[in-house]
This record gives C-alpha cells, sequence and structure tokens, in this order.
C-alpha cells in the first residue's frame, strides 16, 4: 500500500536545485520533465530535518569536529541494516563518494597505472580515472537473461594485466543489480590473488528493494576487507545528497592512513557542521523512514516495469534489485542514441540519463529516476510513450 506522504509534489525550482533547475542547461529546453540525475524528489526524515534546525538555532558555527554519538550510529547502522560488525577506528569521511574515489586513486596508484572498472557504469569511475592520469581498463559487464553479470574469465585476465586498483559498483548503477555474496567472493578471492586493492562504491546500500539484502564486500571475509575500502553516504538513501557527507571504511590501517594522508595533503579538513548533524540524525532515527520509502520505491519500480511492458512493448528494462533508477533498454528500436536523445527531448519534452553516459554497453539504453511522487512517474511514462510511438 503506498503511503499517502510521499505523494506529496514539492516544487523544486528556483532552489538553485541542478536536476530542476539545470535541466534546460543541459537539455535544451527548461519545460523538460527532469527525471536525470539520482536524487529523489521525496523530503528527508523528518528527524534530520529536525536536528538541522535545532543546530542552527545554536548561534555560533565554529569549528565541528566528528561525535562519539556519531562514530556509534555508524557501526549500528552497519550491524543492524547490513549485518557487518565494524569499529570506529576503521571510519573516516569524505565530502562525498566521488571525492573518495579520486582520493583512493592518488593514494593507491601512479601516473599511468591501470586502473579497472566495469562498464556501463556510473561516468565518474571513468572521469576519476582518466583525469588522474591513470589507465582506464574496461571489464565490459555481460547483459543475460536480462540483469547483468560479469564476466569472470575476462575479470581475471585484466588483473593478470598488472592492473593496480579496482573501482567495484555494489549495488550496480545503473544496473540495480544486488551482487551475491558468491559473486562476491570470486571477485574478492581474485583481486587478492593478483594483489590488487578494491574501491567498493556502495553508496546505494541501503536501497536494496525486497527481498534483496545488499552484501558489504568487506564482510565476506577478514582477508577480503585486508584489501578493501569501502565507501558510503547517507546522501542516497535519506536525499541529502547537497549536504555532501560520506563514510570511508577499511580494517586496513595502512590503506585507511593512505587514503587520509591525501586529503590531509589536499588541506580536508573534516565534514562541515550540518553535515555531520544531518548524518548522526540519519544513522540514528531513520530506519523507519528508510523502510517506508523502500516500500514506495518498490511500488513505483512494479508500476513502471507494468506500464512500459504493457504500452511500449518494443522497450525492456531491468527490475532494479536497489535504488531508484530505472535502466531501459531502447535498443530494438533501431534509433542511433542521438535520434533516441531527440525524440525523448523534443517529441516526449522528457529529460532521462543517455546510456553512452555510463560508457561502453550503455548504447541504446536510457537511465529513468523513479525516486518520486507517483503523479510524476506517471507523467514521465506518458511522455516516454509519446516520445518512442
Amino acid at each position: 500500500m503506498l503511503d499517502i506522504a510521499f505523494d506529496q509534489v514539492i516544487v523544486r525550482k528556483n532552489t538553485s536545485c541542478l536536476k530542476w533547475d539545470l535541466v534546460g542547461e543541459r537539455f535544451g529546453d527548461k519545460e523538460l520533465l527532469p527525471m536525470w540525475v539520482a536524487d529523489m524528489d521525496f523530503p528527508s526524515p523528518p528527524e534530520v530535518t529536525e536536528a538541522l534546525e535545532a543546530r542552527i538555532k545554536h548561534p555560533v558555527f565554529g569549528y565541528t569536529s566528528p561525535s562519539k554519538e556519531l562514530y556509534n550510529s555508524i557501526t549500528l547502522w552497519m550491524e543492524k541494516r547490513h549485518n557487518w560488525k565494524i569499529d570506529t577506528s576503521w571510519i573516516t569521511f569524505s565530502a562525498g563518494v566521488v571525492s573518495a574515489l579520486a582520493a583512493s586513486i592518488q593514494a593507491l596508484t601512479e601516473p599511468g597505472d591501470g586502473v579497472l572498472v566495469q562498464s556501463p557504469v556510473y561516468a565518474p569511475f571513468y572521469n576519476m580515472v582518466i583525469k588522474n592520469d591513470r589507465t582506464l581498463v574496461n571489464n565490459e559487464l555481460i547483459l543475460e537473461n536480462g540483469r547483468y553479470v560479469i564476466d569472470f574469465e575476462d575479470f581475471e585476465e585484466k588483473l593478470k594485466s598488472g592492473v593496480k586498483l579496482f573501482l567495484f559498483c555494489s549495488p550496480h548503477n545503473p544496473g540495480g543489480r544486488v551482487w551475491t555474496k558468491d559473486e562476491l567472493k570470486t571477485i574478492g578471492e581474485l583481486c587478492r590473488r593478483y594483489n590488487v586493492v578494491i574501491i567498493s562504491d556502495e553508496i546505494h546500500s541501503d536501497l536494496a528493494l525486497s527481498p534483496n539484502r545488499h552484501t558489504p564486500l568487506a564482510s565476506i571475509s577478514p582477508e577480503i576487507a585486508d584489501i578493501t575500502i569501502t565507501a558510503m553516504a547517507p546522501s542516497k538513501t535519506f536525499n541529502i545528497a547537497g549536504l555532501q557527507a560520506s563514510v570511508v571504511i577499511s580494517e586496513n590501517k595502512e590503506l585507511l592512513q593512505k587514503f587520509n594522508d591525501v586529503h590531509d595533503r589536499r588541506g580536508f579538513d573534516g565534514l562541515n557542521i550540518f553535515a555531520l548533524t544531518a548524518m548522526e540524525a540519519a544513522y540514528t532515527s531513520g530506519s523507519y523512514w528508510l523502510d517506508s520509502i523502500l516500500a514506495y520505491i518498490k511500488d513505483n519500480a512494479e508500476y513502471a516495469m507494468s506500464y512500459i511492458s504493457r504500452e511500449l512493448p518494443g522497450l525492456s528494462c531491468m527490475m532494479p534489485q536497489a535504488s531508484f533508477l530505472l535502466w531501459i533498454n531502447c535498443s530494438s528500436l533501431g534509433m542511433t542514441d542521438k535520434e533516441l536523445n531527440e525524440r525523448l527531448t523534443k517529441k516526449g519534452k522528457l529529460a532521462l540519463d543517455p546510456g553512452t553516459k555510463f560508457g561502453p554497453g550503455g548504447e541504446g539504453f536510457v537511465r529513468m529516476n523513479i525516486g518520486c511522487p507517483r503523479e510524476i512517474l506517471e507523467d514521465g511514462l506518458h511522455r516516454l510513450k509519446t516520445a518512442l510511438t
């Protein structure tokens, strides 16, 4: 049953909102319905808002450090939500997962070193490798029975080639895969065999849709934990990306120290007051809100899948196992990616992320953000139909 609270449409225009206010700049038409960038159109948990309001009432905003309560809220969250027992000494912070990827690349590789990714994948994976003058190595995922699987034969060959670092997306963006424990074990064991450190981007970990359960890669075994840095964040989970706060976790003290050394060289001095406040409130009191929003997102996903199957049988899409992103395969229409984008924007008045943004294997796909009230989702699906029929 839908939670009526999430049906409310909140106007986000004129708030310097990337998703709504920059759609004209990004897509050439400010009147498009934006269902592209991955933040939700739902209000954040009231406990987060209340904690921020309470902090604002104190008139001094001086230098602030993470509290003991914040560290405890993170460890308790990981244990309760992911069955992962971590120690507070394993935790550090970053302004975001993307900046954590960049810091990890700088800390653990040298210019020219090979860094492995698995396409199609979130675009900053490529950008952070290339912009830091490392060599991009790709292990393209295989589309099999409507979902992505890993080509482990090619994966091992790429590891053998001498790559130093593997950027892993778990759960997968844009395909929404929640990797199985067997897949995670194989990944970890192969990387350990070839002395490759893993940076596991698990920003969508809290958004696994029932009955799927996310397993942190580092929780598989102590041996895999020893070669892994995990990046998580409350940003996608609680829709607070604008506060710029992420958690970086590693049991390996040497890896964590190298990561922190890069932050020191950059002059990064920790998260701001409001990021710390929101993170603690979210991890302390956000479970009930998250459970409700996950039920709503799952209903949205099932509604969208049913609509596309019924009204646009030429398309196919993956039922996401995690997150609020729908990966839609339009390749059977026989359009080029340019033609597809023009149909969506000019005829459908709809802004979706083009599949090519996610690298090799993304051709012919688009990504739709369904983290929105049902009214907006229905409008977006009708526009998709208008564009492609």
